[in-house]
C-alpha cells in the first residue's frame, strides 16, 4: 500500500532569514511539488530575491531539468557564455567550468546582453565537502551603498566590455556563441551592439556598452546590474593577470571593462566595488538535492572556493531584453 503523503500536497515549512528556505513535507515526486507550489516559490522569488528548497531530493539530471521547466515561463539558450558549461538540453547547464580554489565574483548572468534570464535556477546534486556556496547580494542594497558620484558617472556613460576571445582562458567564440560559423556570429554581434574585429589568428576580439543601473520590471526598483567588477582585469589572480599580459599584452586580455567612454576603471574602485557586495553577501551552504530560485535582476550570485566534488546544475529561465528594463544608456544595433 502507498503511503498518503505522496498523494496529497503538504504544506511546506517556510523559514525567512537571510536566505530565505522552504522545506518540503515528504515527497518522492519533486515534479508534482514543483508544480504545486509553484505560485508559492514565485511569489517569495519575486518578495525576497531568492528563495532555497531544502528536501526534493534532486538527484539526477532528467529529475532536475523537469523541476526547472515546471518552475519557469520559459527557458533560454545562453549565448555569449564567459566560461564553458555542459549542456542538459535548451536552457539546462551544468555550472560554469571555473577553478574550483578561486572565487567567482559577484555578478548578474548576461548582464552585458541585450536579453538576459530573469530567472536563475540552481540545483546541488552533489554537495562539496567545504565551501562552495551560490552566494547573493541584494542588488538595490549594493546601488545605495555605491558612492553617489560614481554611481551617477555609470548611469550617465555606461560600461564598456571588452573580450579577445581565445583557448586559454574563459569561453572559445565558438563555445560563447554556439556555433563555428562566423557569418552567424558577425549577424549576432551587429543585432546585439556589439563591435567585432577577426584577428589574424582566428581569434575573435569584441566590445560592447551597456547599463550598468536599470530598473527591474516588475518593481520599478533600481538595480546595480552589470558584472564590471567581476570581467575586470583586478579581479584576476594578480600571477594570472601578470602571466596574461606578458602574453597577450594588456589589451588582449580574455576579458576586461572600462568606463562607458573608454577610461580605464582603476584597481581601487573595482576594489570598492568589491568590498561593497562582500558587505551585503548572505549564503547558506549546499546540501545534496537543494534547490535555489534567484531573481537575476534584483539578486546577484557568486560561486565561492570550495573542496570536494561538487555537482551543481543552472538553468537560464523567464528571459527579460534590456528595453524592458529602462537602460540609461542607449543601445544602437544594426
Amino acid at each position: 500500500m502507498s503511503s498518503s503523503f505522496t498523494t496529497r500536497p503538504v504544506d511546506p515549512d517556510l523559514r525567512l532569514g537571510p536566505v530565505p528556505i522552504v522545506t518540503t513535507g515528504p515527497t518522492d515526486d519533486p515534479d508534482r511539488w514543483a508544480a504545486e507550489h509553484r505560485g508559492l516559490l514565485r511569489s517569495l522569488v519575486t518578495e525576497h530575491g531568492a528563495v532555497m528548497v531544502r528536501g526534493l531530493g534532486l538527484h539526477d539530471v532528467a529529475g532536475t531539468a523537469s523541476v526547472f521547466t515546471r518552475l519557469a515561463t520559459g527557458l533560454m539558450v545562453e549565448t555569449e557564455a564567459f566560461a564553458a558549461r555542459r549542456s542538459y538540453g535548451t536552457g539546462v547547464y551544468s555550472s560554469s567550468t571555473w577553478p574550483p580554489n578561486r572565487t567567482m565574483c559577484m555578478h548578474h548572468e548576461l548582464s552585458y546582453a541585450l536579453r538576459f534570464p530573469g530567472l536563475m535556477q540552481f540545483a546541488c546534486l552533489v554537495s562539496p565537502s567545504r565551501g562552495g556556496a551560490t552566494a547573493l547580494a541584494d542588488s538595490p542594497t549594493v546601488l545605495a551603498a555605491l558612492p553617489e558620484a560614481l554611481v551617477e558617472r555609470f548611469e550617465h556613460e555606461g560600461w564598456l566590455l571588452a573580450r579577445n576571445y581565445n583557448d586559454d582562458i574563459g569561453a572559445s567564440w565558438t563555445e560563447a556563441f554556439g556555433t563555428d560559423d562566423r557569418t552567424a556570429v558577425e549577424d549576432y554581434c551587429r543585432a546585439a551592439a556589439i563591435e567585432f574585429v577577426w584577428q589574424p589568428d582566428g581569434g575573435l576580439s569584441t566590445r560592447q556598452r551597456r547599463s550598468a543601473v536599470i530598473r527591474h520590471p516588475l518593481t520599478g526598483r533600481r538595480c546595480w546590474f552589470n558584472q564590471m567588477a567581476f570581467l575586470s582585469e583586478w579581479t584576476l589572480d594578480p600571477e594570472i593577470r601578470e602571466y596574461l599580459v606578458d602574453l597577450y599584452g594588456s589589451d588582449g586580455l580574455p576579458f576586461n571593462t572600462r568606463y562607458g567612454n573608454g577610461d580605464s576603471i582603476s584597481r581601487d574602485t573595482v576594489d570598492l566595488i568589491n568590498q561593497v557586495y562582500q558587505a551585503h553577501t548572505v549564503r547558506e551552504p549546499w546540501q545534496d538535492g537543494d534547490l535555489l530560485l534567484v531573481d537575476n535582476l534584483r539578486t546577484a550570485h557568486s560561486r565561492e572556493a570550495y573542496e570536494g566534488p561538487r555537482d551543481v546544475m543552472v538553468a537560464l529561465a523567464d528571459p527579460v531584453h534590456l528595453h524592458d528594463c529602462s537602460p540609461t544608456v542607449e543601445v544602437m544595433t544594426r
